[in-house]
């Protein structure tokens, strides 16, 4: 628990970072750095995206799954690491 720990304040304090979210399998906020209803958001909405780009991966090849997923707006550069049991997301400025 110390590691992850540890590996979310390593990612909280790179420049630009304004937030992580770690999700549970159900997309539920398990821990986070933002406050309740943008995690809530961010944790509905990114679970569904991050579950449908994970179904299109597994069509087009059955042998290959998600890994990773970067989502680049105007205002924000999110991305995502999926995981069995649990999601990752950061929020950052890219601008920054």
């Amino acid at each position: 628990m110390a590691e992850v720990e540890e590996t979310l304040k390593r990612i909280q304090a790179h420049k630009g970072v304004i937030g992580t979210v770690v999700i549970n399998a159900e997309g539920i906020p398990i821990r986070t750095t933002l406050d309740n209803s943008t995690s809530v958001q961010y944790a509905g909405l990114l679970h569904q995206l991050t579950m449908k780009a994970r179904s299109t991966v597994r069509d087009i090849d059955p042998q290959n799954d998600l890994t990773f997923l970067r989502i680049r707006s105007k205002k924000h550069e999110i991305m995502v690491a999926p995981d069995k049991d649990y999601l990752l997301i950061v929020i950052q400025n890219p601008c920054e």
